[in-house]
């Protein structure tokens, strides 16, 4: 695995482009895939330009779930816990371990708090362990446990299909998370990768005399500004209230209901107790729901309004990815639809498939898919309906095909560059530091959870 990874870090080192420069390629070659089924220029940029606003309301969404994910993961309640877990390894075997059955568990409960809530805990591990670690491994591993996103609480693919009302919910009703999130065929993927990944991780370190890169300098102030500590004080150095721009000595009623708690407190058990009459009521887990779960959470464990404002902006700073390169992803997805590029690719594997054997091409075809869609809801939309038809006519079992295809996208998230963005903002590195060991984690999962799909 060592010789395998140092492979494919020198392969990243010198090819991989940035993220955005990644979304022209993509943009180029679909392009000229899309003019290669027979249509003219001007025909495929009109399929660019009708998917380019065609997933503003998915960006929304997941920008709302990584900026409550971030504001979440620093409340100084869990921010302590995480900045705690760094003091628990002693070694460098300990480490890259607990960073990735970390990423893992934050990832199932939400992605959006997962990259975020991974990223301080790695970069803490990079402070406290400085000198006797390897960085860049550290924070690839914790990335590696992102794989399991799309099998939790947040995975775009199975709180869409339980919403009622949803797209195919004509060729597939309303599908509960019972059927997908607490299938059997989940659960023993999520634990396969659970043993098998940090495993893959340990084994890629650098032998013991080797050179190990400490976290850069600056990364460990990257992100102070939206610590908890951070948070302006409602005194000033010498133990006075802040003087107000009225120039009197006493906090204003403005700063004072800035700094209640009442507020966030407020907001926050409006949002919790909407939950629980919707729940109560039988309301189905959705991608909004799970916004709106984050925003209480954050807004009860806040200290304030101007703390959770403070954050949030943090978080609003990371998601500058998903607002910039989603619309661009939706033209690729525009193009791969409307050349029938998406179903060519999707019934090209369809072809070839089994009611036994469906998830399992449905799982390598949302791979090649993502790279070109990293948008599990977007790719859905690309993906969903073909794989829904071929399960009707083969008989196979759709929630089945429907969480394949979730694995599948998040499988080959460990080489698409754009989910890295938020966390590598926080760890302080760059996209060529880590995929070199995330291309060697892709090989081992492809085989883990392909081999479960065929199996079970």
């Amino acid at each position: 695995m060592r010789v395998l990874s140092s492979f494919f870090t020198r392969i990243a080192e010198r090819y991989l482009p940035d993220a955005f420069v990644f979304v022209f390629l993509l943009s180029a070659l679909t392009f000229l895939l899309g003019m290669a089924q027979g249509y003219g220029p001007t025909a495929v940029a009109e399929f660019w330009g009708n998917g380019f606003f065609k997933i503003l309301t998915f960006t929304a969404q997941s920008t709302l779930v990584l900026a409550t994910g971030f504001a979440l993961a620093h409340t100084p309640f869990v921010h302590n816990a995480l900045v705690a877990f760094a003091n628990i390894p002693k070694n460098e075997v300990q480490v890259i371990i607990l960073t990735t059955l970390v990423m893992m568990a934050c990832s199932l409960f939400s992605w959006g708090f997962g990259l975020v809530a991974g990223a301080i805990v790695a970069r803490q591990m990079g402070i406290v362990h400085r000198g006797r670690i390897h960085y860049p491994l550290v924070v690839a591993a914790t990335y590696s446990g992102f794989l399991v996103w799309h099998g939790g609480y947040s995975g775009a693919i199975p709180t869409i299909i339980a919403t009622p009302g949803h797209f195919l919910e004509d060729q597939m009703g309303v599908v509960p998370v019972a059927d997908t999130l607490l299938s059997p065929t989940n659960l023993v993927i999520i634990l396969a990768l659970a043993i098998f990944i940090p495993i893959v991780n340990v084994m890629m370190r650098p032998k013991a005399d080797g050179v190990r890169q400490s976290i850069p300098d600056a990364a460990g102030e990257l992100d102070n500004d939206f610590e908890p500590s951070a948070a302006p004080s409602t005194e000033s150095a010498s133990g006075n209230h802040p003087t107000g721009p009225s120039g009197q000595g006493a906090s204003s009623p403005a700063e004072r209901m800035e700094t209640s708690r009442l507020v966030t407190l407020f907001l926050g058990a409006l949002a919790a107790l909407y939950l629980l009459s919707y729940f109560i009521g039988g309301g189905a887990v959705t991608l909004n729901t799970v916004i709106l779960s984050f925003f209480a959470l954050g807004l009860i464990l806040t200290p304030n309004a101007r703390a959770y404002s403070r954050t949030f902006q943090g978080g609003a700073k990371a998601a500058y990815g998903i607002i910039l390169q989603f619309p661009f992803y939706g033209g690729i997805m525009g193009m791969m639809v409307g050349t029938g590029l998406a179903a060519a690719l999707a019934s090209g594997f369809v072809s070839i498939s089994t009611a036994h054997t469906l998830p399992f091409w449905s799982f390598l075809g949302a791979g090649l898919v993502n790279i070109f869609v990293p948008s599990g809801g977007g790719q859905w939309a690309v993906q969903g309906p073909i794989m829904i038809t071929a399960a009707n006519e083969l008989g196979a079992n759709m929630p089945r095909v429907a969480m394949a295809v979730a694995w599948g996208e998040a499988w080959t998230n460990m080489i698409q560059p754009f989910w890295t963005l938020p966390m590598l903002a926080i760890a302080g590195l760059g996209i060529r530091d880590i995929m070199g060991y995330t291309a060697a984690v892709l090989l081992v999962s492809g085989v883990l959870i392909g081999g479960i799909l065929l199996i079970m």
